[in-house]
């Protein structure tokens, strides 16, 4: 496991987990279902805790889904599920979480977004009673600053004072700048209005990477709460992907942050589910973090003319993600176990020696055998149809597991 030397930072309690201090870096996620519909949302929430997400959020927007709430909670906690629950507020979050006490009792942390909590005096007035609200129930809050909605009377004045004083900014430069200053004097705000240190988390998020890198150098330089890293909107597909590990992955190698979310945009009727795979893929790709065991794969070529790695990997990959809740609760340790699926003989058995089990399948004109080797040692060949070998080298995956890691008691 590689070692990263991470900032020095505050501890904040969410629900059974600790965020800063040292603490393994927390992943979340959340859900985009109506949070008035109990089922889906609890639905949901399950699928992003059982694929790694230990925090998970959700939008409280109207009184129908701040009602919802500790009907939500209470299902989670009955299904055995002790992921926080986090409640999204804009807008109207101090009229929500003081019309209805049972939602913010239930909820584990509330997140506020500074820019949109009102305007002026109001402004001030209305995120503090949020604050006080968190501070009569314990309650952690994430100061959530977003580009997309940032304080426009800050950015106003810090225009006006870059013209006035000819400094010669860009207007990228005031937004970073502006961005950090809210999440700072947000904080402080908090602190005036009762919360404890051990209480707030911050983000600074917007969705380029390079202003994210910025901005976040700036703020972990000057403060030592713990910090929520991610693009705000990472966007679809490969480009989200791409965008969030260029930005996060820097900066986590840097020892900044506490916490993430892989912002993606699903595809309509997409897995939402996908955005964990990619934060706990990202962790355990620094070596920050082991969630499950991962798979070595080759992206084929012109000795791989046939589709049967590919669909062993990614069929294996599915298996895994299928028994990983399972494994997890009761074998030590499974989440470090390392597979390969190979295509040829080029890096084949060389792939698969350096897995814990691998299995090298014939390429274009090769013999029809396909070697297994567990921990570095040939021990079998495999031959037969796509189903057979997958069905074998799945029970070899069972058989390691019960056999390699110990039970936890």
């Amino acid at each position: 496991m590689l070692t990263v030397k991470l900032r020095k930072t505050i501890a904040v309690k969410v629900g059974r987990l600790q965020v800063g201090a040292g603490a393994p870096i927390v992943v979340q996620s959340m859900a985009n279902t109506d949070t008035a519909d109990v089922q889906a949302t609890v639905t949901q929430c399950l699928e992003l805790a059982e694929a790694g997400s230990e925090m998970v959020r959700v939008t409280v927007n109207v009184p129908e889904a701040a009602a919802a709430v500790p009907d939500i909670k209470r299902r989670l906690v009955d299904a055995g599920c002790d992921a926080p629950l986090i409640g999204d507020f804009h807008y109207n979050g101090h009229l929500l979480l003081t019309k209805y006490p049972a939602c913010a009792e239930a909820l584990d942390k509330y997140r506020i977004n500074p820019g949109n909590v009102g305007t002026g005096r109001r402004r001030d007035e209305q995120f503090a009673t949020i604050c006080k609200v968190a501070r009569d129930r314990g309650k952690p809050v994430r100061i959530g600053v977003n580009g997309g909605s940032l304080n426009q009377e800050l950015v106003t004045a810090k225009m006006q004072e870059n013209t006035d004083r000819h400094l010669g900014r860009s207007s990228s430069e005031i937004i970073n700048e502006c961005m950090v200053l809210s999440g700072l004097q947000s904080t402080d705000l908090a602190l005036e209005s009762g919360l404890g240190r051990d209480q707030i988390i911050i983000s600074c998020k917007v969705s380029k990477p390079r202003d994210l890198m910025a901005i976040y150098r700036d703020l972990a330089a000057k403060t030592d709460q713990p910090l929520h890293l991610g693009l705000t909107e990472a966007g679809m597909g490969t480009k989200g992907l791409v965008w969030s590990a260029a930005a996060m992955g820097v900066l986590l190698q840097e020892g900044i942050g506490d916490t993430i979310r892989v912002s993606l945009t699903p595809r309509p009727g997409g897995d939402r589910r996908e955005e964990v795979y990619a934060a706990c893929e990202l962790l355990q790709a620094l070596g920050l973090r082991s969630f499950s065991p991962s798979v070595t794969a080759c992206p084929g070529c012109g000795r791989t003319t046939s589709t049967t790695f590919q669909e062993l990997a990614e069929r294996i990959q599915e298996y895994i993600r299928d028994r990983m809740p399972g494994w997890k609760a009761a074998y030590a340790g499974v989440e470090e176990m390392t597979l390969a699926v190979m295509g040829c003989v080029v890096n084949g058995p060389g792939e698969s020696k350096a897995a814990n089990i691998g299995i090298s399948l014939p390429g274009t004109g090769e013999a029809p055998n396909c070697p297994i080797y567990i921990d570095g040692q040939h021990v079998t060949t495999l031959r037969g149809t796509y189903d057979e070998l997958a069905a074998a080298f799945q029970k070899l995956i069972d058989d390691y597991v019960e056999t390699r890691y110990p039970r936890k008691t």
